[in-house]
């Protein structure tokens, strides 16, 4: 009898056992879990746009910046003489370009007086016309009366003269007119040379705009002698001393952006078939075991890099040997946004965690 009580309690306990295994099981496959997680986030490359050596450096390693804070200053000397220069240039520009105006308003003022004289040698054209007409008429009168004893030799060598008078004038003015339409065409050219030369009026003229942009891009230069932190974050790595040297468009040094923190959990292949976008996670790092953090499914995974077929040695592609009864399922990224992370809590990129997903339980409070 009590072998077979012992019997009954060693097959219930087996029973439970097979039943709480069966348990975890199925709430594994319903709730993939993974240790297979990291902590990310958006590293910024701090990277100069001008070179130079760096005079100030106000930050250490590891130190937390805020946005606009001073990380380095770079040499600001040249900068400014540049900005001094391309000034003193924009002022010339400004200058030479007054210039040409003050010599485009004079062939204008030249044209207009050239037409003015034309048109006065003209009128004066037309009255001598008058005037040659009268005079001629007078001197022929007197030549005809001068037989008849009507008139005097004195009275025809008179006509004679303001009719020979009337005609030269005529000449002048012809000449006027003349020499009145030559200086119009030079005030003309010089007209059109100048105003080719200064190109559009006010603040659309071309050499004005490239000064002006020479300027403020040697304003620019100057700012960038300051590099400050776009974003709140930890300086890492920071190699940089005073004295060494900036070069534009290469990266000096690194900033985590403590607003961008993420978890990525790699999860098997056969797992993400029910994980869904906003399903409840739950976060546990290796460095606060005792501190889990809540958070949701953000993203999962398109792709993964194909390590078989990459270039090897001497161009060969790199094959990794498999055992032919044993499929190794691959890891698919999970990208878990947290919630809200406790107070006691620092996380730092790349460090271990531990992620389950609970399924079907987007939306969920």
């Amino acid at each position: 009898m009590n072998l077979s009580r012992k019997h009954l309690l060693t097959g219930a306990v087996v029973a439970l056992a097979v039943i709480v295994v069966l348990l975890k099981y199925g709430a594994y496959l319903l709730n993939p879990w993974t240790r297979d997680g990291q902590i990310r986030a958006e590293v910024v490359q701090i990277t100069p746009r001008v070179s130079g050596p760096i005079v100030a450096l106000p930050i250490v390693d590891n130190q937390f910046v805020k946005a606009g804070d001073l990380l380095f200053e770079i040499d600001p000397r040249t900068y400014k003489a540049s900005l001094d220069q391309a000034r003193a240039q924009y002022d010339m520009t400004g200058d030479n370009y007054q210039a040409q105006e003050k010599e485009i308003e004079g062939a204008e003022a030249q044209i207009t007086a050239s037409k003015a004289q034309i048109r006065q040698a003209e009128s004066s054209i037309k009255q001598l016309d008058a005037q040659i007409v009268q005079d001629k008429a007078e001197f022929e009168r007197q030549q005809d009366l001068l037989p008849k004893r009507a008139t005097s030799q004195k009275s025809v060598d008179r006509a004679r003269a303001n009719y020979n008078v009337t005609l030269e004038q005529r000449e002048g003015a012809l000449a006027a007119v003349a020499q009145a339409n030559a200086s119009l065409a030079q005030a003309q050219a010089a007209l059109a040379r100048t105003r080719a030369t200064l190109g559009s009026l006010g603040d659309a003229n071309a050499s004005l705009r490239q000064a002006k942009a020479a300027v403020d891009q040697a304003q620019l230069n100057l700012e960038f002698t300051q590099v400050k932190a776009p974003v709140d974050g930890y300086i890492t790595n920071l190699n940089l001393r005073l004295g060494s040297q900036a070069v534009a468009n290469q990266p000096a040094l690194a900033l985590v952006d403590i607003s961008s923190y993420w978890v990525h959990g790699y999860f098997k292949e056969t797992s993400i078939e029910n994980i869904g976008h906003g399903d409840k996670a739950i976060v546990t790092l290796m460095s606060y075991p005792d501190d889990p953090i809540s958070g949701h499914v953000d993203s999962i995974g398109w792709g993964i890099a194909q390590q078989d077929g990459s270039t090897g040695f001497e161009l060969l592609p790199t094959i990794s040997p498999t055992f032919e009864w044993i499929r190794l399922a691959q890891r698919v990224p999970v990208r878990i946004h947290l919630d809200e992370v406790p107070d006691n809590v620092a996380l730092r990129v790349g460090t271990t965690a531990s992620v389950l997903v609970n399924t079907g339980s987007a939306g969920d409070q």
